[in-house]
């Protein structure tokens, strides 16, 4: 564990910033379904750049084949138990009930924690690029969640509240993943890591891109997902 439990904290308060100010920002005016989606193309390209030029790179390293296989195999059912139980809430009666949806989100920023976390298991530079990248992904979680809820009759107070709740959530799983990395085996480092691979991958290719494609979309906006790859693997190159 190259980087300190406080400093881990240190930097999850940046993505755990994102959700309030993500809610904070349909306040004033909610992002238009074009905005969110070139954010969204733009989020899943800064996120595949972390894993293409850090997480997967370092798995190589390593030389755990069978550790690794085992976390990645684990990451790819629990990714998707939480689609089906996703789906299933969508089915429910989540329109008129927030717990449903608080829920979803909860397990969501919470596993978001934990993946900071794990990444600064990995280095400080892992940990600081996977945090930049989940920042993109937070504040329209953000801006989701208080969207969501305004739609429901949902007021000010209780979105912040909401929002607020959330980004303690995320605190929460950062401090868990690092607190458990520390004490733990190499082994375990890697397996752990693989399954933050399966899930950020998942994440990409099943969350951002997806509801970024639900609405038709512009060349420009597909180009948000290359321009952020190559934000960050120039930022990369640069630190």
């Amino acid at each position: 564990m190259n980087t300190s439990l406080s400093g881990v904290t240190a930097f999850a308060l940046f993505p755990a910033a994102a959700v309030l100010v993500g809610g904070g920002v349909t306040f004033i005016r909610t992002p238009s379904a074009a905005v969110r989606s070139a954010v969204q193309h733009l989020a899943a390209g800064v996120i595949f750049c972390v894993l293409a030029t850090e997480l997967l790179p370092d798995l190589v390293h390593r030389r755990m084949p069978w550790v690794t296989v085992a976390g990645f195999s684990l990451g790819v059912p629990v990714m998707l138990a939480l689609k089906w139980a996703g789906d299933q809430n969508a089915g429910s009666d989540a329109g008129r009930d927030p717990r449903g949806l608080m829920t979803a989100m909860g397990v969501d920023v919470a596993l978001d924690g934990m993946l900071i976390g794990l990444s600064f298991a990995a280095g400080q530079r892992q940990g600081t690029l996977l945090t930049i990248a989940l920042v993109l992904e937070l504040f329209f979680l953000g801006v989701s969640c208080a969207t969501s809820l305004g739609k429901i009759g949902k007021g000010r107070r209780d979105i912040v509240g909401a929002c607020a709740c959330l980004a303690l959530v995320l605190l929460a799983g950062a401090v868990a993943g690092a607190a458990v990395l520390n004490h733990v085996q190499p082994a375990y480092v890697d397996a752990m890591l693989a399954f933050g691979v399966a899930a950020l991958l998942y994440l990409v290719t099943e969350e951002l891109l997806v509801e970024a494609h639900e609405e038709p979309e512009t060349p420009l906006q597909t180009a948000m997902f290359f321009l952020g790859f190559i934000i960050l693997f120039t930022l990369d190159m640069l630190i």
